[in-house]
């Protein structure tokens, strides 16, 4: 990694040191129990083991997000879609094989999930500088954050020590992910099984401040122009049709935030005040509920209060310990459990 690099990653400890010493003061540890083993996720996990392995993280999303600035919230879904899946536990990185159904063909994923060729390329570097020691489910963790760091917005301090599932689960990846068109009941109830709260839901539900989607998923909200409703901002849904309608729609994206599509900031939820959440699952968090309603309002006022509550979720989230009585590995290969390694 160069000079620069290194300096800017230092300027960036520094600055999380300050920043959330708050959090590292109230917690430096969490437990999940699995069938008796009990994973312990802490702050400075591989400070002994591999010191390299935050700056080689941030030096590979950083140019992965040069190159493509939509990676930032391919990166961050990744480690979504891992977690709500019997916990984060990078099952959700597993190919197919002959004994194994994985997650990637799962309707949430399938021609979806973008960014496996970048943790690839990490895990290779972290391989040759700190042979099976850092966990595939650590970096997805570290890359979410790093992605949001590096589109403008806030940096948390990672909890580590996550192992690696050498199963995965198709059917929990159908049922458990919340669905484009989910009403807010859906919603809560997919985040409260895995004890996520209210505010959570919405707080990470800012994350479609950044990224595309493709117009099948939005194509109930686009049919829903006929209602007299106050929030039904027909010009917006109008031009989703024009431009689902000129195209392929199974390929055309749209931005899930057309104002600032590249930055994470709180415009996803000024977006919602105008109508113009691309989402069905972004637009009930302002017409489904009152509570989600008066949260969504609290974030358009103050950024800072959207940043906090963000940081604090995805912490809680990323503490998900997997639900499927396993104690994990660490993967040679992100894509292929240990012993289907050759």
């Amino acid at each position: 990694m160069t000079k620069y690099l290194a300096t800017l990653y230092l300027i960036i400890l520094i600055n999380f040191s300050v920043a959330f010493a708050n959090i590292t003061n109230k917690t430096t540890s969490s437990e999940a129990c699995i069938d008796g083993a009990t994973i312990v996720l802490s702050f400075g996990f591989y400070y002994n083991s591999c010191p390299e392995v935050e700056p080689i993280i941030f030096s590979w999303v950083e140019k992965a997000v040069l190159d493509d600035p939509r990676m930032a919230a391919s990166l961050l879904r990744l480690h979504f879609h891992d977690c709500f899946v019997n916990g984060c536990d990078a099952s959700v990185l597993l190919d197919d094989t002959q004994n194994l159904v994985g997650e990637k063909s799962a309707a949430p994923n399938l021609n979806s999930l973008r960014g496996f060729e970048v943790i690839d390329a990490i895990k290779a570097d972290l391989e040759y500088v700190c042979p099976q020691t850092v966990s595939c489910a650590d970096i997805l963790a570290i890359a979410a954050r790093d992605s949001v760091l590096l589109s403008g917005g806030p940096g948390w301090e990672v909890q580590m020590g996550r192992r690696d599932s050498s199963s995965a689960s198709k059917t929990a990846a159908n049922n458990n992910i919340p669905g484009p068109n989910s009403d807010v009941s859906t919603l809560l109830s997919k985040f409260q099984t895995l004890g996520l709260s209210l505010q959570d839901l919405v707080a990470l539900s800012g994350a479609h401040t950044m990224g595309k989607a493709r117009c099948s998923t939005f194509s109930a909200r686009m049919n829903n122009n006929n209602s007299n409703s106050p929030d039904i901002n027909l010009e917006f849904l109008q031009s989703l049709q024009q431009l689902c309608s000129e195209s392929d729609s199974n390929t055309t994206l749209a931005d899930l935030d057309h104002m600032t599509p590249s930055t994470f900031d709180n415009q996803y939820y000024v977006n919602l005040l105008a109508g113009e959440g691309l989402l069905g699952s972004d637009q009930v968090l302002l017409t489904g509920s009152e509570e989600t309603r008066e949260i969504v309002e609290s974030y358009v006022d103050d950024v800072g209060l959207f940043y906090e509550d963000f940081k604090k979720a995805m912490v809680k989230m990323g503490s998900l310990g997997p639900g499927n009585g396993e104690s994990g590995e660490i993967r040679r290969n992100c894509r292929v459990a240990n012993g289907f390694n050759s």
